[in-house]
């Protein structure tokens, strides 16, 4: 049984040589956490083993925000994005997430891989903004897919007020 974890204010920030590695399986259950994952997340290697990835999924993260991370991937993609994740004490940290697919030797997606590291300060401030209207505009909706179509065209339409594309838009703050 997963214990609840209950969000505080209290923010933990990534150092700039913080690189933060996992892999999951299709399912998105961690198959390999790095030491930096467990020492930043404060979990355990015997609580977050084998355990779906979204243990650490902070509740201000728009529902739309993964099904694009995993349609991308589906896709055979990486995704790049901004994430906030819970600590096991409540804590949080925003990490700028690189995610892959990785194939086996016939080019079959067997699993996931992601790096995390340090994100810009400017793109924490323009997203958590954009997910507080995000997640404000799921929450609006009792119908789940309804939601996060909602929630995702707030994001589609940001995106298009830059001008760029997404991938263009987050990495130009690398």
């Amino acid at each position: 049984m997963t214990k609840i974890i209950t969000p505080t204010l209290k923010e933990y920030s990534l150092k700039s040589d913080d690189f933060i590695v996992t892999k999951t399986d299709l399912k998105g259950v961690i198959t390999y956490g790095n030491s930096t994952f467990l020492e930043i997340c404060q979990f355990t290697e015997i609580d977050i083993m084998n355990k779906p990835h979204n243990i650490i999924r902070h509740p201000d993260m728009p529902k739309a925000v993964f099904k694009m991370l995993w349609d991308t991937l589906k896709g055979g993609d990486e995704f790049f994005g901004v994430v906030k994740n819970l600590c096991s004490d409540g804590s949080f940290y925003w990490v700028f997430a690189n995610v892959t697919p990785s194939y086996n030797d016939t080019g079959k997606i067997i699993g996931y891989f992601s790096v995390r590291r340090q994100p810009k300060k400017e793109l924490v401030s323009i997203f958590s903004e954009l997910y507080r209207k995000m997640v404000a505009e799921e929450k609006r909706h009792s119908n789940p897919k309804q939601a996060i179509t909602a929630s995702t065209q707030i994001f589609i339409n940001y995106i298009e007020e830059q001008g760029v594309s997404y991938n263009e838009f987050i990495l130009s703050f690398t």
